[in-house]
C-alpha cells in the first residue's frame, strides 16, 4: 500500500492506493497518523478510492486511527468509499462510527461545519 500525504487549506489528505492488509497497509497508515498527529494536523481524510481490498487488519487500524485522531482532539473522516469498504462497514456497524464523504469538497466543508 502507498500513502500520498496532501493539504487543502487546515485539512490533511492521505491518498490511500493498494490493499489495506495485516504487514501490508496497517503499520504504514498507523505511522502516518501518528506523524500527523505529532505534527499537530487534526483534521485528517483518508481517501479509499484507490483500496481495493480491506481486511479485518486493516479495518482495525482504521478503527485504531479513528480513536486515537478522536482522543488527540482531532477528526477523522473517509472519503470515496468503494462498495466492498462499504459492505464490510456496514456489516460491521461501524459504517455508523465514521462520517462518510462522496465527495472531497463536501468532506473538507464537514470540519468547519
Amino acid at each position: 500500500m502507498e500513502i500520498a500525504e496532501r493539504k487543502v487549506s487546515d485539512v490533511t489528505i492521505l491518498d490511500l492506493t493498494g490493499k489495506m492488509t495485516l504487514g501490508e497497509g496497517d503499520e504504514l497508515l498507523k505511522q502516518a497518523i501518528n506523524n500527523l498527529l505529532a505534527a499537530g494536523s487534526k483534521k485528517i481524510v483518508l481517501n479509499l478510492e484507490g483500496v481495493p481490498y480491506i481486511d479485518s487488519a486493516g479495518l482495525g487500524e482504521v478503527v485504531r486511527t479513528h480513536t486515537t485522531v478522536s482522543r488527540q482532539g482531532g477528526s477523522l473522516k473517509l472519503l470515496n468509499l468503494t462498495k466492498r469498504i462499504e459492505d464490510l462497514l456496514s456489516i460491521t456497524k461501524l459504517l455508523t462510527v465514521f462520517d462518510t464523504y462522496d465527495s472531497e469538497a463536501e468532506a473538507i466543508k464537514s470540519f468547519s461545519a
